[in-house]
């Protein structure tokens, strides 16, 4: 067990708002570049080494949305500070190389950004898992929700009932291009483990912020991409010592 742990949040993730607590982004805060970024990259480069599998899954249906996804965020790196996109080669800001894949979209994400992202496109009635980078799973796993829509995702959540799903489902139909939207969730954990992946048959344990030693937070953003139509959910993972962080201004 290893600690990753980030000093600072910028939103003050013990400050209660209804579900689901969405509310508009600017742009240009999309992705973030936190003080853990070192850190959970190389993480996400261990995981993705020895467990592909189930950190990745994509539906070749799927492949245009998630080579869109790839050049919507090479674009986004090349106009922020610490990132050198150049050709086929993306310098990060602690100064490792990665080469960009266009046969591997979601894995050259996953070595680029500290954000997880999930394609979630409309077949039917609903939006569906049809493709993921997710190596920050808390108390889930991405092969039991992989092609699978918002209601069946959503299962051991009490909390989903049928009218939280049309709500969802509007929501997701609503993104609008260049417009994106966030909300973040506050989980209490006994350890920092990053990869905390979960089935469904097993129960839950819930902790308590007088119970728990870390609080993790994730900044969750929807954005909507332009060509493919698909709903892009990236996830931010914060990590913090639950009696020793700050809210940062921004």
């Amino acid at each position: 067990m290893r600690e990753i742990l980030q000093t600072t949040i910028p939103y003050d993730p013990l400050s209660p708002r209804p579900l689901p607590g969405i509310q508009p982004l600017n742009m240009a805060e999309w992705l973030i570049v936190d003080d853990a970024y070192s850190a959970q990259m190389a993480e996400r480069a261990r995981l993705l080494t020895d467990h592909r599998a189930a950190v990745v899954a994509l539906d070749p249906a799927a492949q245009p949305a998630a080579r869109e996804l790839l050049d919507v965020v090479l674009a986004w790196l090349s106009d922020h500070p610490g990132f050198v996109v150049c050709g086929t080669s993306v310098t990060r800001p602690d100064g490792q190389a990665i080469d960009v894949r266009l046969d591997d979209p979601l894995g050259t994400l996953g070595h680029l950004v500290q954000e997880d992202f999930c394609l979630m496109e409309r077949r039917g009635e609903e939006h569906v898992l049809t493709g993921a980078v997710l190596c920050f799973p808390s108390f889930w796993t991405l092969a039991e929700k992989f092609m699978h829509p918002m209601t069946r995702i959503h299962v051991p959540v009490a909390s989903y009932t049928d009218d939280m799903a049309k709500r969802v489902q509007r929501l997701f139909d609503g993104v609008q291009i260049d417009r994106p939207l966030w909300r973040f969730n506050t989980l209490w954990h006994v350890d920092p483990t990053l990869y905390h992946p979960q089935a469904e048959a097993v129960a839950h344990m819930t902790y308590s912020r007088e119970t728990a030693r870390y609080l993790r937070s994730e900044r969750q953003c929807l954005r909507r991409l332009p060509k493919s139509g698909a709903v892009v959910f990236s996830i931010h993972t914060y990590m913090l010592s639950a009696d020793r962080f700050r809210v940062s201004d921004g």
